[in-house]
């Protein structure tokens, strides 16, 4: 199962939001869900994508000449990728003298990888931090997964991950003895209701949630609370319950945030949440309380 090289787009450091103490945070490229609220839109493809900044345009159009495959192309005023054809060669990138391009997603080893996270290693001993693996999904590129959190234990960090836990049992479960905290999206009750937010059903999440827990492993579910989609009374109270029959005690509620937006334009692609007011602590406090009712420790 193990593989020595994925598709990274991104190395994240002195995160202190991502697990405990100071930590470096890889973020894996591919994402089996399709959340129409996802802060990071270019992580759900699993091959690199040519993203395009308008403020940065110098409207030279080099970029379209110098395609080797004539993927780059202006239309309606925007450069546009076909990302079906485009092979991320990463030329066009290399030649905008505007900055304007820039590719997400890059062929790493685990090597390269670690590199960079063991750079941090006096901030870790002294935090309690360590490395972190996010995305996009790890359960995406599970081999690459496994050997990153085997090579951070040899080197004795502590690990984490943030997952949505939407996989197979056989490919989620390898994973956990090299797992020291797993942060756990549950974004809904109802299987249906999370099919049509995230283009997937949640009986497999769920059943992953209750594995993990049941294995005693530090398991943290956390409730991306997304209005109009499980922001209501109902849904608390059911969520509650749902992370009860589990075995949790306690989740962490992230308020919904507009921080992904300019992202979806920069790939050309349409964002649900366009405009939709971003949820403060305070917005949900009563939110919060069924969930305090039903004996889990609600925390933002």
């Amino acid at each position: 199962m193990e593989q020595d090289h994925g598709i990274v787009f991104n190395i994240q450091k002195f995160s202190v939001n991502d697990g405990p103490g100071i930590r470096t945070v890889v973020f894996l490229k591919g994402c089996p869900l399709r959340c129409r609220w996802c802060a990071n839109p270019e992580s759900q493809t699993a091959k690199a994508e040519i993203m395009w900044d308008s403020r940065k345009c110098i409207g030279c159009h080099h970029c379209i000449s110098v395609c080797p495959h004539q993927t780059v192309s202006l239309q309606d005023g925007r450069i546009t990728v076909d990302r079906n054809r485009c092979t991320g060669c990463g030329l066009c990138v290399h030649e905008c003298p505007g900055k304007a391009l820039k590719s997400e997603g890059e062929l790493k080893t685990v090597q390269e990888v670690m590199d960079v996270v063991m750079q941090d290693l006096p901030f870790y001993e002294e935090s309690g931090g360590g490395i972190t693996l996010s995305g996009g999904e790890m359960l995406a590129q599970p081999g690459f997964a496994l050997s990153l959190l085997k090579a951070a234990k040899e080197k004795g960090l502590n690990t984490c991950c943030e997952t949505t836990g939407y996989a197979s049992h056989e490919v989620f479960a390898p994973l956990l003895p090299y797992l020291d905290t797993i942060l756990f999206d549950v974004k809904h009750w109802n299987s249906e209701k999370h099919r049509e937010g995230t283009a997937a059903g949640n009986e497999q999440i769920l059943s992953n949630l209750k594995y993990a827990l049941d294995q005693g492993c530090n398991v943290l579910p956390r409730i991306p609370v997304i209005p109009g989609f499980n922001d209501s009374s109902e849904d608390a109270e059911k969520i509650a319950e749902c992370l009860k029959q589990a075995g949790a005690k306690k989740c962490q509620l992230l308020p919904f945030h507009q921080f992904g937006e300019n992202k979806y334009d920069q790939l050309g692609r349409e964002y649900s949440y366009k405009d939709v007011a971003a949820y403060h602590r305070e917005d949900l406090e009563d939110y919060r309380k069924h969930y305090l009712d039903h004996g889990i420790d609600a925390f933002f």
